[in-house]
């Protein structure tokens, strides 16, 4: 599938000399859910905000939409929808007002009916006619998420969308995201809750230090970089592991109680049964066996430890 945003070879170094992206290359592709990871400070929100023109990179290009961010400004932003981090509204201007104004600055007529589906799908109907002072932290994000959707934007970018807001917003949140996935709008979003990122994305990005790690599918991500636990509990203690057993590189857990063997789910064999086999020999009585795949959350603190 074609690329519908192309980041090359970017970077942006602020005045004192901070470089925040340091050669950022990525293409997006039109109709995906790319969740981009990253620790704080690790240049996500520099990413985003430069791929829509709010910050200026020092070199490099950037296109939506085959329009360059820099030199084609308004009709790359056009294309746009930006949810920020920050809550940042008019606190006494009415809600679908808000709303409808959003839509104006596009360069898009009124139309009445896209903005009441906009507030329907986030549940903000029933507060059109209230000021923004008087909603919730959690409606005023609602209120974001309207204003970025309003234009009907191809592309829609979602910093941090869902941090310290209610379980619903939550629901709500990912159950739009799915339908605009349907309808071909491309979405990239930046999460601290990987379980969301592992839950709806179709790639994942892992950024730190200005620097792209990497960008995969999140299967193949899973199966190439996923490992499995062994979780192997003992019916006697042990106060250390048998010099027998020392090859299978095992963790002792609880006091002894428990053994933990690790390995590779896609080596052609897994050690498991030759283990089991000398777990027996060396006279270990074992009452209970669970293995667990490991999780997205995994596989990201070991890329960024790595690159630390």
């Amino acid at each position: 599938m074609a690329a519908i945003v192309k980041v090359d070879n970017v970077r942006k170094t602020y005045e004192g000399g901070f470089e925040a992206l340091k050669g950022v290359s990525l293409d997006i592709e039109e109709g995906e859910i790319l969740a981009l990871l990253g620790p704080n400070g690790a240049g996500k929100t520099t990413l985003i905000s430069t791929i829509c023109g709010i910050t200026v990179p020092t070199s490099g290009a950037i296109t939506v939409g085959e329009f360059d961010v820099e030199n084609d400004y308004r009709e790359a932003r056009r294309l746009i929808g930006l949810v920020p981090q920050e809550i940042n509204l008019e606190p006494f201007e009415h809600v679908q007002n808000t709303v409808r104004l959003s839509r104006g600055l596009f360069g898009k007529a009124r139309n009445d009916a896209i903005v009441e589906s906009v507030l329907r799908d986030l549940s903000l109907w029933d507060k059109r006619a209230s000021k923004i002072v008087a909603l919730s932290g959690g409606m005023k994000r609602r209120v974001l998420i309207a204003k970025a959707l309003a234009h009907e934007p191809r592309v829609l970018f979602l910093d941090e969308p869902t941090a310290g807001v209610d379980v619903e917003l939550r629901k709500d949140m990912w159950t739009l995201v799915e339908r605009l996935r349907e309808e071909g709008v491309t979405i990239i979003l930046t999460t601290h809750y990987i379980e969301e990122a592992e839950a709806i994305a179709d790639r994942i990005g892992v950024i730190n230090n200005g620097e792209i790690l990497l960008v995969e599918k999140k299967d193949a991500l899973m199966a190439r970089m996923g490992q499995k636990e062994m979780r192997i509990e003992l019916a006697e203690p042990l106060d250390a592991i048998p010099e027998a057993l020392s090859g299978y590189n095992l963790q002792r857990a609880e006091n002894g109680c428990r053994l933990i063997y690790t390995y590779d789910t896609a080596a052609e064999r897994t050690g498991i049964t030759r283990l089991l086999n000398d777990l027996q020999a060396s006279g270990l009585v074992l009452r209970d066996m669970q293995t667990s795949q490991s999780s997205l959350e995994d596989i990201f603190v070991g890329l960024v430890r790595e690159s630390a």
